[in-house]
């Protein structure tokens, strides 16, 4: 991956950003509804922060392209997201700290629900709990025989699971077999180059023997699987910024994204608030703080409105405890949009704001889609937010003569 342009103009100073993302804030108005959940939502202290900072919109891959969490990621840390963008495999192994090797293909999968006639009827197995995930993932340990490869079968979080194939001559360009719909049979893994012909017959023949060791399961009783992948490196947020970096998040694809470019990793917190205990604690001892709100996608994804509003609302109860720490920086977005009237991620930019004494004001009075619009921002690529934030912070040398 090669050097930016921001990458030779950065520099040293004492100032701290805090990137607060509410995942799939964005979101669409429901039914016959005229609001979307932020607009909905009572945010005095989001309105309050909007008010002073310079507003806008994101937009995390490309106009019309629905990103995953990881490129969106990747995108806010300032990596090209479609150069960045590596399987959920990898990031899921690095989000509970399995160490791959050279020799690996990993994959993350969910424990879904399928009917006498195999077809789909719950993607996340009615988001089972991790302890649940724990006892089937010894279960099918117990059963199933791979001879080609070692297999490692990893609990994750609630309905996910980390596969990781080690062996010789694996490939890891294969298909997803999530179809990311119900009432579908999982799809069939292909190979999409000739390397990775044998990790797509292997992951076959695992998969049926799945099907037969999880038969008595009453949820849990298959596995799809979604980003094959092989692990590359990426240049760091401290090589790349000169920015000492933590994360405070709690699901294990964030913790992933974040471990890999770099950034510490803080240990798993109860809740939304032990996260911003976090963040207190820490704040002096980091340039660059990314802390994780999960609530508001998890609403959204569940196509549940109103969980959506109530989680936005109860993040914007503890905004104050963020800007209290006077951050030299405070960016408020969300990787993406995740509408509660498609109960999945979209192509719809997210708004965001970005405060700091030297932000330019603007007409924006909320952070909301239509408000966001009025903003001094204007729209723009994801992938450019951080060198707005290392601006806003001093950070970057001026261009040329």
């Amino acid at each position: 991956m090669k050097d930016s342009l921001i990458d030779t103009l950065t520099e040293q100073n004492h100032t701290k950003i805090v990137f607060l993302i509410l995942d799939g804030v964005g979101g669409l108005h429901l039914g016959d509804g005229t609001q979307t959940e932020l607009e909905t939502a009572r945010t005095p202290n989001l309105d309050s922060l909007a008010r002073r900072s310079s507003n806008g919109l994101i937009i995390p891959v490309a106009p019309g392209v629905t990103p995953g969490s990881g490129p969106a990621h990747f995108a806010l840390f300032g990596y090209d997201p479609v150069e960045a963008n590596i399987g959920r495999g990898v990031l899921e192994a690095a989000g509970i700290g399995f160490q791959l090797t050279d020799r690996d293909v990993a994959v993350r999968g969910n424990f879904a629900t399928v009917d006498s006639q195999g077809r789909i009827t719950d993607r996340r197995a009615g988001r089972i709990s991790t302890e649940e995930n724990k006892r089937i993932c010894e279960k099918l340990r117990r059963e199933i025989n791979i001879d080609e490869v070692e297999l490692f079968i990893e609990p994750v979080k609630e309905h996910r699971v980390l596969l990781v194939l080690r062996g010789d001559g694996l490939g890891g360009a294969v298909s997803d077999t999530d179809p990311q719909a119900t009432s579908v049979q999982p799809l069939e893994p292909q190979a999409q180059d000739p390397a990775s012909q044998k990790t797509a017959q292997i992951m076959k023949h695992f998969l049926d023997q799945v099907r037969k060791v999880l038969a008595d399961e009453p949820q849990a009783n298959m596995i799809t699987l979604r980003g094959f992948a092989k692990h590359q490196p990426y240049p760091t947020m401290q090589e790349r910024y000169g920015l000492r970096s933590l994360c405070i998040a709690n699901y294990p694809m964030y913790r992933g994204v974040a471990f890999l470019v770099g950034m510490d990793i803080h240990p798993v917190t109860p809740d939304a608030s032990s996260q911003l205990d976090a963040l207190e604690k820490n704040f002096t001892n980091y340039d660059f703080h990314f802390v994780h709100l999960k609530s508001t996608d998890k609403a959204g994804e569940d196509g549940d409105f109103n969980a959506k509003v109530r989680a936005i609302e109860e993040i914007d109860g503890l905004l104050p405890r963020v800007t209290a720490l006077q951050p030299d920086v405070l960016v408020v977005t969300g990787d993406h949009s995740t509408p509660s009237a498609l109960r999945s991620h979209s192509w719809h930019p997210v708004p965001v704001l970005l405060y700091s004494k030297y932000s330019r004001l603007d007409e924006a009075t909320r952070l909301t889609e239509k408000e966001c619009l009025k903003g001094a921002l204007g729209q723009f690529s994801s992938k450019d937010l951080m060198a707005l934030a290392l601006a806003h912070s001093l950070r970057l040398k001026k261009f040329g003569a």
